[in-house]
């Protein structure tokens, strides 16, 4: 499984490094590669606490079965975080068209919803987002993961570990992550919900 994690100026550095770890973890016993990518040229990202990054890889559609979008600084003003991505045109149209299975962690799911892809679908976001998440078409589930098929979302900043964690029992079983769990000494919250 190849997994995509976008990373954006003003990202959250716990919606993105949680599924990286997760993923990783897994990807030790398996066959999961997990790549952190910019929604356009590699280069230099500075997350939304001051963390910087040297990205290496831009998004490639083609070469992802799975492409993560975190959230961050949603009700921020400065102009960076997911309200730019949501502006960005050609990554949402990329977005769009692409086949990989598209996960949204915490306001990343706003991401998604600019694109169009949460309308009519069930999914959920940060609580602060949920009233623009349900405004703009989607069914707004009180759930920590939604798994509505092909589209799957977590609420919350910490949503990031339970998302990763449902990606590798649904793909991996449920004997991977817990396994995963161990390590990390962690237990998922919630219920994931499922259409």
């Amino acid at each position: 499984m190849r997994v995509q994690v976008v990373v954006f100026e003003g990202v959250e550095e716990q919606d993105f490094i949680a599924p990286v770890e997760v993923l990783g973890m897994a990807g030790r016993a398996s066959d999961v590669r997990t790549t952190l990518v910019t929604t356009g040229e590699p280069g230099r990202v500075t997350c939304a606490y001051g963390t910087r990054l040297d990205v290496e890889h831009g998004w490639s559609p083609e070469d992802a079965d799975v492409i993560v979008v975190p959230g961050g600084g949603y009700n921020r003003n400065d102009g960076s975080g997911v309200r730019k991505v949501m502006r960005d045109e050609d990554f949402l149209r990329r977005l769009t068209e692409s086949a990989a299975l598209k996960v949204g962690i915490c306001t990343g799911a706003m991401v998604l919803s600019a694109a169009g892809i949460t309308k009519g679908r069930n999914a959920t976001t940060h609580h602060a987002a949920k009233a623009d998440l349900a405004a703009s078409g989607a069914t707004v589930i009180n759930a920590r993961v939604v798994d509505d098929g092909d589209l799957i979302t977590g609420g919350g900043v910490t949503s990031g570990l339970d998302v990763a964690l449902w990606l590798v029992e649904r793909f991996l079983g449920a004997g991977t992550a817990c396994q995963v769990e161990t390590v990390l000494e962690y237990e998922r919250r919630g219920t994931v919900w499922r259409r």
